[in-house]
């Protein structure tokens, strides 16, 4: 069995509605949902004259390959109505891996753990939630390690 952490946001339309559709779909196309961080909010990142993020991590238990959940993913990004039309823009729902087991992978298309991950405090704030020790097999330093260090000074606001 593999352990894999997903980043779930949106900044779209109903954005409690998508995560909750997004976590049911992962649970169907990925495998269960083991935990749930709390539903956090923050201020556009990248792209910021837009509206602000919902995000949820997931930790989900899965017999997937790391190459078959990124199809997956994909394809519940789609259902759900996710274009690809700015870098960094608005979307309905967006699905990242943050962790597959404790690997390291580095594919077209595919690279784990999220490579942007120790500088956005909206991924690390609810992988925290429910990580906070584990360790990024990188950069060799625990998610909450790599918290208390990261850059980015958007305010994370949890929400529920």
């Amino acid at each position: 069995m593999n352990e894999v952490y997903l980043l779930t946001g949106g900044n779209m339309g109903d954005r409690p509605d998508y995560l909750e559709r997004a976590r049911a779909a992962v649970s169907v196309a990925v495998g269960p949902v083991r935990a749930a961080s709390a539903v956090y909010e923050t201020a556009a990142w990248g792209l910021e004259d837009q509206p602000s993020f919902y995000n949820q991590v997931l930790r989900v238990d899965t017999v997937l390959g790391a190459q078959d959940v990124l199809h997956a993913v994909l394809a519940i990004e789609q259902s759900l109505g996710r274009k690809r039309e700015a870098k960094y823009g608005p979307r309905t729902i967006d699905i990242d891996i943050l962790f597959f087991n404790n690997d390291v992978i580095d594919l077209p298309g595919l690279v784990v753990p999220h490579p942007q991950m120790a500088f956005r405090r909206f991924v690390l704030a609810p992988l925290n939630e429910l990580a906070p020790d584990k360790p990024h097999p990188v950069l060799k330093k625990t998610v909450a390690e790599l918290l208390a260090a990261c850059p980015d000074k958007l305010a994370v606001h949890k929400i529920s």
